[in-house]
């Protein structure tokens, strides 16, 4: 019994930049993906959870990560790149990275998700991860440099205490927004033209990388010199977060109703 509960410990005494968007931020990712399933995908969705839901399993794989037999998976929440590429550049090396990373993680699971041959356990797992990393695509700095570890060695202040720019991106800024992961799927869903989430909706996985690591230049770039985060921070960057976690729910739906139907 031990065994188990050190991993759970440590989990809590872990930073935040090990969970993106955190626990809410992924939890409504799921909530609005659950809102555009079609009939069929919400169907084998149903049968391959049963008693779960995409709202809760979307922070599984990072609940799961501290364990032994989970360790593979860090590296599979987040895929950084040089600094400075231009479109042609990162798509390129986006795809030409064989480690493994969020992008091609993503495209196995959905392969397993197709694969007739794979056990309905197999499939509910694959299902997990995907649910997860489109959220994790969708946070600028899980796209981030490769130079800087997406930007946990940029040490900020932020409120007062000491954080670094990708913890700020995973949880602090969804925190200073004071909302639960329902009243963010409420608040976000309201803000959605049907013309704009199917724009949304017509593009690739590596599109969102890409655009993914355009916001991060842009949030690198933001940056003060003295690493004070002051309280222009938040209504400066809360359009390209809620934004992003708009997108990642609608842009997962679109996923699954064509892999799952």
């Amino acid at each position: 019994m031990r065994k188990r509960l050190l991993p759970l410990f440590l989990l809590f005494l872990s930073p935040l930049s090990l969970w993106a968007w955190g626990a809410d931020g992924h939890r409504a990712v799921g909530q609005i993906a659950e809102k555009h399933l079609n009939r069929k995908a919400r169907r084998e969705v149903q049968r391959l959870l049963g008693t779960e839901t995409l709202t809760l399993v979307s922070t599984w794989p990072d609940e799961i990560r501290y364990y032994p037999e989970f360790k593979e998976t860090g590296p599979w929440h987040y895929v950084n790149s040089p600094a400075g590429l231009n479109e042609s550049q990162y798509l390129q090396d986006l795809k030409g990275q064989t480690s493994p990373n969020a992008y091609n993680v993503l495209q196995a699971k959905l392969r397993d998700l197709k694969d007739p041959a794979k056990t309905p356990a197999e499939k509910k797992a694959a299902l997990k991860f995907v649910v997860h990393l489109v959220g994790d695509a969708h946070q600028p700095l899980h796209a981030g440099h490769a130079e800087d570890k997406g930007g946990n060695d940029i040490k900020v202040k932020y409120r007062g205490k000491d954080t670094n720019m990708h913890s700020l991106w995973d949880s602090g800024l969804i925190d200073y927004q004071g909302l639960s992961y329902t009243e963010m799927t409420a608040y976000y869903t309201q803000q959605m033209p049907r013309k704009q989430v199917r724009t949304w909706q017509k593009t690739a996985p590596e599109q969102w990388f890409w655009e993914s690591y355009q916001a991060s230049e842009q949030i690198y770039r933001g940056v003060p010199a003295n690493g004070d985060i002051d309280y222009t921070y938040y209504p400066a960057h809360a359009e390209l977060m809620k934004q992003r976690i708009q997108q990642a729910g609608v842009r997962l739906a679109a996923l699954l109703n064509e892999v799952l139907s």
